[in-house]
């Protein structure tokens, strides 16, 4: 089996690497904070000191990383994974970024003689753990059928979608619904509970119902408990909305809804409870008053 480079192993890069570790595959691994490195340790994996030290020790590298400057950093960077990588190695960048970043990184790697795949992934930490979700696959379509194993080792469904940045693109739009089905969730379930429901039996009849979502599913017992532990932390997300809105204003689109949905999200943030999982959106719903009442 391939030995695999993970550079970043915050709460999506821990998942990934627990389930390349469970199917047998050597993991070397490099992040800022040395207690990640430690984490990926215990699993069995080894720790390296720089990103470019995972390039010289690995047969191919993914980037899991928060911003779109460190995936640039970790990349391009003095001690970045092209600084280490042989020529033929292949980058899967996981992280999400923008389209046009992705577009950008695949010419700049390929031009220095490295093989480039766009692959987010759609899905919470917790469900990436779970074997839940999917790889968008964008990039050589020859390349993608080559590392097909690999990815399908992370999630047992890796789709192919186009050429690199096709594969961000879709991904920007998963999380347009991720953000706009979180919020409508947060505003439902108060709502119920407003109106003298139980909330937790309201949640289990919706999520039988027409009106069901994933994210309901997901999301909707931490809106019920009023606990928040990140499964994606509201700080991380702020950037993909960002990115969201600027790849819509690229293409055209207009994204009203989403533009809603930032200013709930930013009230949260604004209020100090970044840190914590997205739907922590609820409490920014909870301190407004009823444009009717009174």
């Amino acid at each position: 089996m391939a030995t695999v480079g993970l550079v970043g192993l915050g709460l999506l890069g821990a998942a990934v690497a627990a389930r390349l570790r469970a199917r047998g595959h050597e993991v070397l691994g490099y992040d800022v904070l040395p207690e990640k490195v430690q984490g990926l340790v215990a699993l069995g994996g080894r720790g390296a000191a720089s990103a470019e030290a995972v390039a010289r020790g690995s047969d191919v590298v993914c980037t899991l990383l928060p911003s779109p400057a460190s995936v640039d950093e970790a990349i391009l960077g003095a001690d970045g994974i092209v600084a280490g990588a042989r020529a033929g190695q292949t980058l899967i960048q996981m992280s999400t970024i923008s389209p046009a970043q992705t577009e950008r990184l695949a010419r700049e790697t390929s031009g220095r003689g490295l093989h480039f795949l766009d692959c987010p992934v759609s899905g919470t930490s917790a469900m990436v753990a779970r074997g839940e979700g999917i790889i968008f696959v964008g990039g050589d379509p020859a390349l993608a059928e080559r590392w097909r194993p690999l990815l399908e080792a992370i999630l047992p469904r890796a789709v192919y979608v186009g050429a690199a940045g096709r594969a961000m693109a879709l991904k920007l739009v998963a999380n347009l619904l991720v953000a706009l089905h979180t919020a409508a969730a947060a505003e439902a379930l108060l709502m119920a509970e407003r109106a003298g429901l139980d909330p937790a039996l309201a949640l289990e009849i919706l999520t039988g119902s027409a009106a069901t979502s994933r994210m309901l599913e997901v999301r909707g017992p931490m809106l019920v408990r009023r606990e928040f532990p990140p499964q994606m932390k509201l700080d991380l997300f702020m950037k993909d909305l960002a990115l969201i809105l600027e790849a819509g204003s690229q293409a055209g689109a207009p994204l009203p809804l989403t533009r809603v949905a930032q200013q709930l999200y930013g009230a949260a943030q604004a209020a100090g409870r970044g840190g914590e999982d997205l739907a922590v959106a609820i409490t920014a719903l909870e301190r407004l008053r009823d444009s009717s009442a009174g």
